[in-house]
């Protein structure tokens, strides 16, 4: 299994925003990531220099939403859906887009019930619960 450090991380964004950048070929994980950078031009400072990036603490400034966590979240939700894992995740993600009427918007939704699931998780000491996590998502997908 692949565990990236945080400093993994951020190499990653960085490169993938650089690659971008200079119209260098990338791989398709890359390319994915360079959409959803485009989608955020308020991180581009953050992923312009690498060395910046990976010296920064986003605790220290908690007003300031953490740009490596959010495009990861992205990634993760894109990935979710192309694969349907956790089930159902994909049909909710896009009623909730249809709902929405944007994919960018749908997955900062959808974001706010996986960092639910996850708080969730870690506070009980359980396994994240999927099920509850498309269930959050299908109701923002049905709301009035």
């Amino acid at each position: 299994m692949f565990n990236p450090s945080q400093a993994d991380v951020r190499r990653f964004f960085c490169a993938a925003h650089a690659k971008a950048q200079n119209g260098a070929p990338m791989e398709a994980i890359e390319t994915l990531a360079s959409l959803w950078i485009a989608e955020h031009p308020e991180y581009h400072a953050d992923l312009a220099d690498v060395d910046v990036a990976l010296a920064r603490n986003y605790d220290e400034t908690p007003e300031q939403t953490n740009p490596f966590l959010h495009l990861s979240m992205h990634l993760s939700i894109s990935e979710q859906c192309s694969i349907d894992q956790p089930r159902g995740i994909r049909q909710a993600v896009e009623l909730l887009t249809k709902r929405l009427d944007s994919l960018h918007d749908a997955h900062h939704a959808a974001m706010e019930c996986l960092g639910q699931m996850l708080w969730d998780s870690q506070r009980s000491g359980r396994p994240p619960d999927g099920d509850a996590y498309v269930a959050a998502v299908q109701r923002r997908a049905t709301r009035d």
